[in-house]
């Protein structure tokens, strides 16, 4: 595994954002105590109860099926980690289309607290599909140390500068297994931020307020030059 401060691509910098994204922030639905509602698989149309925490910006539909779509050859049987997980509804996902487990890590109690009851809603709950941890995401995820995940969804709340450090995280303590992949979504004025070699951005999509990627551990990968890499 190549640390995150050695030997390095940088992320191109983003879109600049209009001054309207930056008073919305994104394009997610704004959390007032609501519903999430699962969009396929074997919860198909279940509506979730969410609550008003802050920083929870629960996906929206248009965005969920974006990147499931990406995540399709990836999900059956897959590990899955929601590192800031807020309403879940990214690991609730990827459970309900057949993903073999999730850890989710969510920061606010009552935000933890409703997930495990949507867990139970969803007879979800046992320790071998789902478990929740409460508390700051860089300080569990070394614990995870030795453990590996297909796929890790990074969607922090935005303006916080917690992207570069998560990431270095993920990378120091190797928690991408080989071929996995990993979804990043952040604000569009994103200062530009560093990859491992060995991670390939497969998948991008940018708006004028967030911008979002799907990138793949190589477990091979060819190099013609420093900026030019490519899975195998």
């Amino acid at each position: 595994m190549i640390p995150l401060s050695a030997t390095m691509k940088r992320v191109s910098r983003p879109l600049r954002a209009s001054s309207t994204a930056k008073k919305s922030y994104s394009t997610h639905a704004k959390a007032k105590g609501g519903h999430i509602r699962i969009i396929s698989g074997q919860w198909r149309g279940r509506k979730l109860p969410v609550l008003d925490a802050e920083g929870l910006r629960p996906t929206t539909d248009r965005n969920k099926e974006t990147l499931f779509n990406w995540l399709m050859p990836y999900l059956n049987e897959a590990k899955c980690l929601d590192v800031f997980a807020g309403s879940g509804g990214l690991g609730l996902e990827a459970l309900s289309r057949y993903a073999l487990s999730c850890d989710f890590i969510e920061l606010d109690k009552s935000a933890s607290a409703q997930l495990k009851k949507n867990l139970a809603l969803l007879t979800a709950n046992n320790a071998q599909t789902a478990s929740v941890h409460q508390g700051d995401a860089l300080a569990i995820l070394p614990t995870f140390s030795g453990k590996s995940f297909d796929i890790m969804f990074v969607d922090p709340p935005f303006h916080k500068g917690l992207v570069a450090p998560t990431l270095s995280a993920i990378a120091t303590n190797n928690l991408l297994s080989n071929d996995g992949v990993l979804y990043v979504e952040h604000e569009a004025n994103l200062a530009p931020f560093s990859l491992p070699d060995h991670w390939q951005i497969i998948k991008e999509k940018r708006t004028s307020a967030l911008c979002y990627y799907l990138i793949k551990a190589c477990l091979l990968y060819t190099s013609d030059a420093a900026d030019d890499m490519q899975c195998v």
